[in-house]
């Protein structure tokens, strides 16, 4: 895409949806250009030539119907105008996972803590805001489940089963999934389910998600009742940590305005303790969470294969296990972390 075409497919996006987010504007020309690429490759493929008598660059449409779709959901949150506390009781106890940068391992984090909850009998809803395509949850169950209308035709929200827990996922029809096109809270509720914990990977671009916290992923990061508790994941690494310390200053004007809640925990994906080293570099905002700070182990089966439908290490679930203890979402007698979840049907 030459500098003609991005500039046709930028003014097509304004004129569409003029109120629209700049996050959202951007998404759309990237599914203008990508569905213009593939009917260019696709003509070039079966060597068909023809004389176009329209010069406009080919993805004008898809553009359109993009930002014209992230504009609509996004008008269904409630926005800043709005800043009385969400009600999040019919989500139960509410676990949103921000990752310090990608494949810092909040997917992992996310499955690892819903396991060791739905083991131990808890009913657990797990969110999946991720582009499927991209999602570090897209292989977490055996089969897909049915979908549920969401908040516009071109998305929906597919439930599926992981053992006893609901994993729920945004689709669209459209080429990108933009940030303004996850559905509010509400279109996450799995029916009259009663939900225990709700579980969200939130898998969209962090330094993005914090940028504008108040609709899409960042939704889940919002204050209410019962308050979340957001969790930041990172790696044992100088960089990480670095990361770490720009996305809790990037979102800490919306925590001051109280439209966003803080991560107040700190898990560390890929090892037992801090490397010395590590912990030393930590910032201001950061070194206040390394004490409490919650140890995922490595584990060469999940490096190696990521998450798949099979349960996660009980070396993970043990560690995860001591974080829901303390935060009195799991009684201090319980399963054994080697007990595997029960398979279910999908009931709604």
């Amino acid at each position: 895409m030459d500098l003609k075409d991005a500039q046709y497919l930028a003014a097509r996006a304004l004129a569409a949806a003029p109120h629209a987010s700049p996050a959202d504007r951007h998404a759309a020309i990237d599914a203008g250009a990508l569905a213009g690429a593939r009917l260019t490759a696709g003509r070039m493929g079966d060597h068909v030539h023809t004389e176009s008598t329209d010069d406009s660059p080919p993805g004008g449409h898809i553009t359109d119907g993009t930002v014209r779709t992230a504009d609509t959901v996004s008008l269904q949150h409630q926005h800043l105008d709005n800043t009385a506390p969400l009600d999040w009781s019919r989500f139960g106890a509410v676990i949103p996972i921000l990752a310090a940068s990608p494949g810092a391992g909040a997917s992992v984090t996310a499955t690892v803590l819903a396991d060791a909850l739905q083991i131990a009998g808890c009913s657990v809803l797990l969110v999946d805001t991720a582009d499927p395509a991209r999602s570090g949850l897209n292989r977490a169950t055996r089969s897909d489940g049915p979908h549920s209308p969401g908040p516009h035709s071109a998305v929906r929200i597919r439930f599926s089963w992981r053992g006893q827990a609901l994993l729920a996922r945004a689709e669209t029809s459209l080429p990108v999934l933009a940030p303004g096109m996850l559905p509010p809270p509400r279109f996450w509720r799995p029916g009259q389910r009663q939900i225990d914990v709700t579980i969200v990977d939130i898998g969209h671009d962090p330094w993005r998600v914090t940028a504008h916290p108040l609709a899409g992923a960042g939704v889940w990061l919002r204050p209410g009742t019962p308050s979340p508790r957001p969790i930041l994941v990172v790696r044992p690494t100088v960089p990480s940590l670095a990361h770490a310390e720009q996305i809790l200053a990037r979102l800490d004007p919306w925590v001051r305005i109280r439209a966003a809640i803080p991560p107040a925990q700190l898990v560390v994906a890929g090892a037992k303790r801090w490397p010395p080293e590590v912990s030393g570099s930590a910032g201001h905002r950061t070194h206040t969470l390394l004490a409490d700070a919650v140890f995922l182990p490595h584990d060469p089966g999940v490096a190696l294969r990521g998450i798949t439908a099979d349960v996660t290490p009980p070396r993970l679930r043990s560690a995860a296990t001591e974080l829901l203890r303390r935060w009195e979402l799991l009684p201090h007698t319980q399963a054994s972390p080697h007990a595997k979840p029960r398979r279910s049907r999908l009931r709604q």
